[in-house]
C-alpha cells in the first residue's frame, strides 16, 4: 500500500514553454493545482496543504518569474502565464486536473478555462477580474506601483520588501527583486479585459469567490462572472478584504466543490 506524502516535497523542475518550471507536491489521488497571487511563491499553500492533501494529489508551481522559477525573457503577461500552465499540465500527463488560482492564480486560471475550455476539471477563481476599473489602479499606485514598468520604492511597504527580497533571489543579480517588481508592475497595470462572451467560453465547474470588502475586485464583478460563465457556483466571504479572504480557501464550501468535481461526492 502506498503511503500518503506528509511533508511538501518541492524542488522538483520539469522543463516545458520554454521555462525550468519549479514545482512541490503534497498528498494523492485526483491531481489538484494551486496557483498562488502575483509576488508569492508555491511556499504560501503550506498551510493549506493538510486539509487538501487528505484528498488530492496537491501540485503546486512557483509561476514565471516567481520563487525558483527563472523567466528567461522581460515578458510576462496573464496569457503567457496561462500558456505555461496548460504545458505544465501536460508536461506532468495530468487529466483534467482542478485548478484553485487566487488574485494573479486566479487571472491566470481565468485565462487558462477561457482558452483551454477542455484541460481542466474544474476551476477556482479566487480574488478574480475580468474587467478593470479605477479601483483596481488606485490599489495599485497605493502599493508603490505608479505606472506600467514602475517602482516607487519610497511609497512600497518595508515588510514588503523585505520578504520580495528573500522570496525571489537569483544568485548572479542581488537586485532582481526590482527587475521582478518592474515586470509585475508591467503584468498588473496592462491586465487584458474579457467580454460576456469569453467568459461564455469556459466549459468547466466553476467557482467564483471573493471576500465581501475587496476593494480592488467588487462583489460586482464576482456576481457578473457567477451569472455570465455558464456552469458557475459563488461564495462571498463575509468580512474579508482581498489578503483576508485567503485562509478562506480551505473553506468546506471549497472543499466540497472541490470533491464533487473530482468524483468524490460532497465531504460531509
Amino acid at each position: 500500500m502506498t503511503t500518503k506524502a506528509t511533508t511538501f516535497e518541492s524542488g522538483k523542475y520539469v522543463t516545458t514553454n520554454g521555462l525550468n518550471i519549479h514545482y512541490g507536491e503534497y498528498g494523492q489521488g485526483y491531481p489538484f493545482i494551486m496557483l498562488h497571487g502575483g509576488t508569492a511563491t508555491l511556499d504560501s499553500w503550506e498551510e493549506y496543504l493538510p486539509v487538501f492533501g487528505e484528498h488530492f494529489r496537491v501540485i503546486a508551481p512557483d509561476t514565471r518569474a516567481h520563487g525558483k522559477t527563472v523567466n528567461p525573457t522581460d515578458e510576462l503577461n496573464y496569457p503567457l502565464l496561462a500558456d505555461d500552465v496548460a504545458a505544465f499540465i501536460r508536461a506532468l500527463n495530468l487529466n483534467k486536473p482542478l485548478i484553485l488560482g487566487y488574485s494573479d492564480g486566479g487571472q491566470i486560471a481565468l485565462d487558462l478555462g477561457i482558452r483551454y475550455p477542455d484541460l481542466a476539471g474544474a476551476l477556482i477563481l479566487g480574488g478574480t477580474l475580468y474587467k478593470f476599473s479605477q479601483p483596481y489602479y488606485d490599489v495599485l499606485k497605493g502599493f508603490g506601483l505608479p505606472s506600467a514598468g514602475e517602482i516607487d520604492l519610497e511609497h512600497m511597504d518595508a515588510d514588503w520588501v523585505e520578504y520580495l527580497k528573500a522570496a525571489h533571489v537569483r544568485d548572479d543579480d542581488a537586485d532582481y527583486w526590482k527587475t521582478f517588481m518592474k515586470q509585475i508592475s508591467t503584468l498588473w497595470w496592462t491586465p487584458d479585459d474579457y467580454s460576456d462572451e469569453d467568459l461564455k467560453k469556459i466549459a468547466v465547474p466553476t467557482l467564483v469567490l471573493l471576500g465581501d470588502r475587496d476593494d480592488g475586485v467588487g462583489v460586482e464583478q464576482a456576481a457578473k462572472m457567477y451569472r455570465t460563465i455558464p456552469n458557475a457556483e459563488l461564495f462571498v466571504i463575509p468580512n474579508a478584504d482581498h489578503g483576508g479572504a485567503g485562509p478562506e480557501l480551505a473553506n468546506r464550501v471549497v472543499v466540497n466543490f472541490l470533491m464533487r468535481h473530482s468524483g468524490q461526492g460532497e465531504e460531509s
